[in-house]
């Protein structure tokens, strides 16, 4: 009886342990990390940039020390005419899954140069790469230099493909409802060779999906994606809404719900290496995903 009961214990550990090794992570969910941020000016290539960076930290809060290890930069651009604090949600979400986002604060005004956003997240990240190596610096050894991202809304979706066409070393680029600018994000889009995602919102009328979106997605070669929210308007990829903005069928909840878990799966398999992401990204959760459209090519 005794060797018959140790026989039935071990098989019920046999089975249940895959099964909650199994279980896969929630990426519209907080990560495991505690997230500070640090308002910095970046310099880099004769540019100075002011910026505000959410990171992965020891302790919540305003500049508190870096988590243990590097991670992937991304550069955030902002809608146009909002404030960077309408996606705070959004850029601490992804420091809390392990990514340094740098948020410029610059082209806020109601004459921005589309061409001068690009390059300002691009000094952001260039910026961030340097810190790695400088000795004192907050991030000195705590950036992956060869992981970069590109991301932003609307204007500042637009400036993330010019900024990626622009720069090599962007190794992916997700975007939320991505607007055409001057220079053409379109025309930028067909050169881009890091993989990129197109978030948008299928009752978005300010940069409707196909108008914008979409051709960019089809000037994109792969590996790119279209997912699209659906009910999904303009303004809920922010946190609140401000001038010029528009209502969907979804709650602005919901719809940052699904687009974090979206871009935050993306960045996770493309930057961070994660192989838990990969059916996120291209596998049946992906595809099947009830409030998120998919249209893509790996």
């Amino acid at each position: 009886m005794r060797v018959l009961a140790i026989t039935l214990a071990l098989m019920a550990s046999t089975l249940a342990t895959p099964a909650a090794l199994a279980a896969p992570p929630d990426y519209g969910l907080p990560g495991s990390y505690p997230v500070a941020y640090s308002d910095v000016t970046a310099v880099a290539g004769g540019r100075s940039v002011p910026a505000r960076v959410h990171y992965p930290a020891t302790a919540a809060g305003v500049n508190q020390p870096v988590a243990t290890g590097r991670f992937p930069a991304i550069a955030f651009g902002h809608g146009f005419f909002q404030a960077t604090s309408k996606y705070t949600s959004t850029n601490t979400h992804l420091a809390s899954w392990g990514f340094v986002v740098v948020v410029p604060t610059t082209q806020g005004g109601l004459s921005p140069s589309h061409s001068a956003f690009a390059d300002d997240l691009n000094t952001g990240l260039t910026w961030l790469v340097a810190q790695d190596g400088t000795a004192g610096s907050r991030f000195q050894n705590h950036v992956t230099t060869t992981a970069l991202g590109a991301s932003g809304h609307s204007m500042g979706g637009g400036a993330a493909v010019l900024a990626a066409a622009r720069n090599p070393k962007i190794t992916a680029i997700s975007t939320y409802a991505a607007a055409e600018t001057n220079p053409s994000a379109k025309a930028a889009a067909a050169t881009l060779k890091a993989p990129a995602q197109f978030l948008a919102g299928s009752q978005d009328t300010i940069t409707p999906v196909g108008e914008h979106q979409q051709p960019m997605f089809a000037a994109k070669a792969p590996s790119k994606q279209l997912r699209t929210v659906t009910g999904g308007f303009h303004c809920g990829f922010m946190d609140s809404s401000g001038l010029f903005c528009d209502n969907g069928s979804v709650t602005r909840a919901a719809q940052l719900a699904a687009a974090k878990r979206v871009l935050t799966s993306w960045f996770r398999y493309h930057l961070a290496g994660d192989a838990a992401a990969r059916d996120f990204v291209w596998g049946q959760p992906a595809r099947t995903d009830a409030a998120v459209t998919f249209e893509g090519t790996e």
